[in-house]
């Protein structure tokens, strides 16, 4: 294939290099600009001379100035760039991009579990809680046995996972953002791929007692017509109990009252539901260049689909969308809205300020080595994950999602802190996508990998759910890419594995404890 670039924007003055591999000096394009040195794929190219402190727009942006003179063809990256700040967060549009509602879009439909408080799950798991890290131990002994001499035995039950995580021993538990690991875990224990079924590991000692987990009311039996009637009685395994004589002893007990759950569990069916009764989480990691280009994009499309059919769809990760406040607030469905995100991104930028870090702390070494020169550049190709569709709530992190919508979910970017917190807002589905490449994984939760780039796609092939690299061929236009992950989150939400599935690969939790541990 002949050297080209990508341009996202007319009045963008950098391109990214698309040929495989990258190009040598003296590559000519086809409207004959020549590359005065080699440019490796996905990193930037100055597509006009840039002066020393002139703008270097992309997305239409200003992602940096330049620190030297840039003559056309350059290499454009992090070095020679300087960061611009951030932006304030006042005087911003607050809910004025008065877009016309999206059409609705009717018909579509997935195979998945409907639940007693009238949520839906998409896979039919036995969640075992943990209260402390002390039981983790105790726990991943008894979920293999439970794998291994229970789980057979009941055929319509997908899996069994120990919730397990880092708090409830050593910690400020009456700290102002100790709530936050608190109803992050207990959320996530309320997760709708789970039915409903809560089980509870304690050890006994620690500061994070079940009761303080799970308070009265927190768990309803339904009536015969599915509508939440009373309090259920908490489950608790302690370990610490005089019953328990020896480590088997406790093992059984656990063993004991997962049955129970099981039998429960395995009576579930799964039946049509419209598209409506999803939840997706949008995230990426391991990104590059391409990840605004193509799989984003597409993902964008998707979530528009998805929030046509009534549908809820949350994307996060606060220090990749704090670049582009501006444009999230302007399409906040009220003021109120565009406030809650103002809100969440001065939280954060005040948590950042405590570590003595800014949000140029994002970037790792990978996104640089694929083409993403800052944080700015990374935000912009980052937010087009959740399309175009007004934003219609904002959730803290931790909480659960309670209206439908386009969401945003207030997270730190880590991979596996923000999956934490989105299953925790009630995700039955994750989308994830990347370019440098990542085997990530949720064991509650059906993770669908979109890959940037068909290199990637071809490389990791047993990995890889998608390949959102076409579109940089041209083999696939974003609509193209876009419908068929839709298609595909049907698919896997009745049913069908994803890779990481098929080979079990999953990440532990973790949990987001910004207040002190003693």
């Amino acid at each position: 294939m002949n050297p080209h670039y990508i341009r996202m924007h007319q009045d963008d003055n950098v391109a990214i290099v698309a040929s495989d591999g990258g190009l040598a000096v003296g590559a000519r394009f086809a409207d004959g600009l020549v590359l005065r040195e080699r440019v490796p794929q996905g990193h930037k190219l100055s597509l006009v001379d840039i002066a020393c402190g002139a703008a270097v727009r992309r997305y239409n942006v200003v992602i940096g100035h330049a620190l030297r003179d840039l003559p056309a063809g350059s290499w454009v990256h992090e070095r020679v760039l300087q960061m611009p700040a951030a932006r304030g967060l006042t005087d911003l549009p607050m809910a004025t991009a008065q877009t016309p509602p999206l059409p609705p879009l009717a018909g579509y439909t997935f195979e998945g579990y409907r639940n007693r408080d009238g949520s839906v799950g998409t896979r039919n798991i036995l969640a075992i809680t943990t209260t402390v890290q002390c039981v983790a131990g105790v726990v991943d002994f008894a979920v293999q046995r439970i794998k291994a001499e229970l789980l057979p035995l009941f055929l319509h039950v997908d899996d069994v996972v120990g919730l397990e995580h880092s708090y409830g021993c050593g910690v400020a538990i009456d700290a102002p953002d100790a709530i936050i690991p608190i109803r992050t875990l207990r959320n996530i224990s309320l997760n709708p791929n789970f039915g409903g079924e809560v089980m509870v590991v304690s050890l006994g000692c620690e500061k994070l007692q079940p009761e303080r987990l799970f308070p009265p009311g927190t768990i309803t039996i339904a009536d015969q017509r599915g509508v939440a009637a009373a309090s259920a009685p908490l489950d608790v395994v302690c370990l610490q109990d005089d019953a328990h004589v020896g480590f088997m002893s406790m093992i059984d007990a656990v063993l004991r009252q997962a049955r129970v759950h099981l039998e429960r569990l395995n009576q579930r069916r799964r039946e049509t539901c419209p598209a409506a009764e999803l939840v997706v989480g949008v995230q990426c990691g391991g990104s590059d260049a391409f990840s605004g280009v193509t799989a984003n994009p597409a993902v964008g499309f998707a979530t528009d689909l998805l929030v046509r059919c009534g549908a809820t769809v949350m994307f996060s990760e606060v220090t990749e969308v704090r670049d582009a406040i501006d444009q999230l607030t302007a399409r906040a469905v009220t003021p109120e809205v565009a406030q809650a995100l103002v809100r969440e991104m001065a939280w954060y930028d005040r948590y950042l300020e405590k570590g003595q870090v800014d949000r140029s702390a994002n970037t790792t070494p990978g996104n640089k080595q694929g083409g993403l020169s800052n944080i700015v550049e990374k935000a912009m190709g980052s937010i087009v994950k959740s399309g175009t569709a007004p934003i219609s709530g904002v959730l803290a992190p931790g909480e659960k999602a309670h209206q439908r919508g386009l969401l945003y979910a207030a997270t730190p970017a880590s991979d596996f802190v923000c999956g934490t917190l989105q299953i925790a807002a009630g995700m039955n589905l994750h989308v994830f996508t990347t370019g440098r490449g990542t085997p990530y994984g949720l064991a509650p939760v059906p993770v669908i990998k979109v890959a940037t780039r068909t290199e990637l796609a071809r490389r990791w092939h047993d990995l890889m759910d998608l390949d959102a690299g076409r579109i940089a061929t041209g083999e696939a236009s974003i609509a193209d890419m876009g419908w068929e992950l839709f298609r595909l989150m049907l698919e896997v939400a009745s049913g069908r594995k994803t890779w990481a599935e098929h080979w079990k690969l999953h990440n532990a939790l973790v949990l987001f404890n910004p207040a002190p541990v003693t």
